[in-house]
């Protein structure tokens, strides 16, 4: 297999600006306080209202997202507008399903690399909440049958066609994470990941459970400072991940039935939630810095993209993390913390034993031995989706600005962040504050 060996940012510096987030909202089974542009507006005002410069001297924003509304095609022009950015600049939406978010950020780091732009509001948005509920085909057939007929006897023959069966709707959600391809939801491969590595339900109740302790300590610590509160029309206020349960343990996370298999290990409680939010950072050059007096966080070094059979698509940053060491010169031990996104915590525990697999290592990710293993505390230190939620398009970008925290509060240099993409695939970023005295 080859991999590129040239750096993706190597012509400018890309640095890491400011950045914040929404609380991510936990879906309670109906739409959500806030649509998707509501979400990325909310967390984008303060962090633009922080720095001298006009929204209208951005050269560019771009927001990854899934699942937009009707009304809001190409949602980072909407954002964009909304946030007074102007008529003048650009906006563009990216999808890459879960690594959306940081696909965004990847995009606008190329161009600031490659000279294009110097300063780019760039992160992820989606209301899973509001994921639409869709009309099967056979019902659009029976309504185009509908508009056509004319007379009331041809109506009365066609309304004597339809059936309760053509009423039932047809769940977004639970289509966007089934991948047709292999003809299996994401559970379900989680499931395959846990045979696959030898992983139990008590390891993976275990890390779901250490998730939620430690966002709990991070809350109680304030340590989360990236989040924005938001304010719904009924006058709620949103300020902290209302996904946690700082009272969950083992034995109630036990007691939960498996959801993708009746046999299963895969449960809620050892999943990602399903869930609302949106997170931006700014990005610039050393020219935007420079004109505009801008505070230096990081420098996004490296990204990588990799492709795997989509029916073990959760090992996704086993296989996008070794090709981004290699261009690097780093090993494991090299990175001070690591974001891995917990789309289940089966998925994660199946990346650092793949890493530690011999023959998974040769055989799969072409490595002359194991790749190792990673220091389990400087890993998702905060917590992760398990705990307070996976919003598909925000979490790419989430987990780049809480890295980034992370470091910036330990004093450390580096870190990657990096997630499992539905369909077969895996980011892995590369950040660093080396130098940074800020």
């Amino acid at each position: 297999m080859k991999h590129n060996t040239h750096p993706a940012y190597s012509q400018r510096s890309v640095y890491i600006v400011d950045g914040s987030r929404t609380p991510f909202i936990k879906s309670m089974g109906k739409p959500g306080p806030f649509s998707c542009s509501d979400l990325a507006v909310a967390a984008a005002r303060p962090l633009l209202n922080r720095h001298a410069f006009a929204a209208e001297d951005l050269d560019e924003v771009i927001l990854g997202c899934v699942m937009p509304s009707p009304d809001e095609v190409n949602i980072a022009r909407i954002a964009a507008l909304r946030l007074g950015c102007g008529h003048d600049v650009p906006a563009w939406t990216v999808q890459r399903n879960c690594a959306s978010g940081m696909q965004a950020l990847d995009s606008a780091a190329g161009n600031i690399s490659s000279g294009r732009s110097d300063l780019v509001l760039a992160g992820g948005c989606e209301a899973m909440s509001r994921a639409p509920l869709l009309l099967k085909p056979d019902m659009v057939a029976w309504l185009a049958d509908w508009q056509k007929a004319r007379s009331v006897k041809a109506k009365l023959q066609v309304f004597s066609k339809l059936r309760p069966a053509l009423l039932v709707p047809v769940i977004g959600l639970l289509r966007g994470l089934r991948d047709p391809t292999v003809g299996l939801s994401m559970g379900q491969t989680a499931e395959l990941l846990a045979h696959r590595f030898n992983i139990n339900r008590d390891q993976m109740d275990e890390f779901a459970l250490a998730s939620h302790q430690k966002l709990a300590a991070a809350v109680e610590c304030e340590s989360l400072t990236e989040i924005e509160a938001i304010i719904a029309n009924d006058g709620a206020i949103y300020d902290f991940d209302n996904g946690l349960r700082a009272d969950s343990s083992v034995e109630k996370l036990a007691k939960l039935r498996a959801v993708f298999d009746r046999q299963g290990l895969v449960t809620a409680g050892n999943s990602a939630q399903v869930s609302d939010g949106a997170a931006w950072l700014l990005l610039a050059s050393q020219d935007a810095v420079d004109e505009y007096q801008l505070p230096i966080l990081g420098e996004i070094v490296d990204c990588h993209w990799a492709g795997l059979n989509p029916a073990q698509m959760g090992l996704g940053p086993a296989h996008a993390v070794p090709p981004l060491l290699q261009r690097q010169n780093m090993k494991l031990a090299d990175i001070d913390y690591w974001e891995i996104n917990e789309a289940f915590a089966a998925q994660v525990l199946a990346c650092l034993a793949a890493w530690q697999d011999e023959d998974y290592c040769r055989n799969e990710l072409q490595l002359e031995s194991a790749l190792g293993s990673i220091n389990p505390e400087r890993l998702n230190v905060d917590g992760g989706a398990v705990a307070l939620g996976h919003p598909v398009g925000a979490s790419g970008a989430r987990i780049v600005l809480h890295l980034l925290n992370v470091l910036q509060r330990n004093k450390a240099n580096t870190g990657i962040a990096s997630l499992c993409i539905g369909g077969g695939q895996g980011g892995a970023m590369l950040i660093s504050r080396q130098g940074i005295k800020s």
